[in-house]
């Protein structure tokens, strides 16, 4: 329900009961996703499930698209108590560099294999690295893998990136990748990506196949091509001047059901992202890739001073004894 519609909805029934218990706390939950996202989706199953669980004693506001401010903002205003949440993706590693293991290309083969390190000490340690910053990770929703679009060519192997602006997230992990796959790499942030692309500043950017859906960034790009590069989720984050403010029983309700979410997020991921390839196949020229050629153009990162030097060697240890790579 919008923010609007739902002050109203509330403002109304206050109005006809009298009596009627007020909610006991607002969470107000930003995101730089668009509605209709994963995101959207995700945080509404959320608001659903919460609001249940607590009994109507948390009133969950949504806000997408940056409407409470840019991300880098939002987040910086958690661990201060002028933001309450953020659902964030690629961001989040200015605040815990540990969570640009996901930046590693090629690391996560499937959606299981990232269940798998959620529950694995390598997780924990990823957790751990919120530690300090006034933030607690609450849950890691589903987000998709990463794919490339461009308006130029159908990209097949890493030679046809070579001269293409291609828009990334402001990580400098990000970058580097698409700069040493033979890209241009051009950081911008989400909210400038449509117009870019339309008014011919970058050729490209790399999102979920569903961000290109709900985006319309199929509008402004003419191939999609299936690159799986990188698997990001969404974090689910909660500032701890926030927390504070709950009791103790509605902080382990809030927790929880970030946590219960999850699972189902991955299941609902799995089955939307082929739904939403078949729908654009009708607006966008969909292609595979030859996913072994960028394997080993992109294996020179693994070693990067860039990755290495922020993610931790500890950490990229870590990972892959949990998912099984040698």
């Amino acid at each position: 329900m919008t923010v609007l519609r739902k002050s109203l909805f509330v403002a109304v029934a206050s109005l006809a009961l009298p009596g009627a218990a007020v909610a006991q706390s607002v969470l107000q939950i930003n995101s730089s996703l668009p509605e209709g996202s994963f995101a959207h989706v995700f945080l509404q199953e959320y608001e659903s499930r919460l609001e249940a669980a607590s009994n109507g004693a948390i009133d969950v506001e949504i806000f997408m698209s940056n409407t409470l401010g840019s991300e880098e903002d939002v987040l910086q205003g958690l661990g201060l108590g002028t933001h309450h949440a953020s659902l964030s993706a690629s961001a989040i590693a200015q605040i815990n560099p540990r969570t640009a293991i996901f930046d590693l290309p090629y690391l996560f083969e499937d959606r299981a294999a990232v269940q798998t390190f959620a529950t694995s000490p390598a997780g924990a340690m990823m957790a751990d690295g919120f530690q300090g910053t006034g933030m607690v990770l609450a849950a890691m929703w589903d987000n998709g893998f990463r794919q490339i679009t461009n308006k130029v060519r159908p990209i097949v192997v890493p030679a046809d990136l070579v001269g293409l602006k291609i828009r990334t997230p402001t990580s400098r992990q990000r970058v580097e990748m698409f700069n040493t796959l033979g890209a241009n790499a051009t950081p911008l942030s989400f909210g400038e990506v449509y117009s870019a692309l339309d008014q011919g500043v970058i050729d490209g950017q790399e999102n979920p196949a569903q961000i290109v859906d709900s985006a319309r960034l199929y509008e402004v790009q003419s191939y999609l091509s299936l690159s799986n590069h990188v698997y990001l989720p969404t974090f689910l984050v909660f500032g701890e001047p926030y927390l504070a403010t709950l009791s103790a029983e509605l902080r382990e309700t809030v927790m929880a059901v970030a946590a219960d979410v999850a699972p189902w997020s991955f299941v609902w991921g799995e089955t939307t992202d082929t739904e939403v390839l078949a729908s654009l196949a009708d607006r966008i020229a969909i292609n595979e890739i030859d996913f072994a050629a960028f394997q080993a153009a992109a294996a020179p990162l693994y070693e990067s001073p860039t990755f290495v030097d922020v993610i931790g060697a500890d950490m990229i240890a870590a990972t892959l004894a949990a998912l099984g790579i040698e």
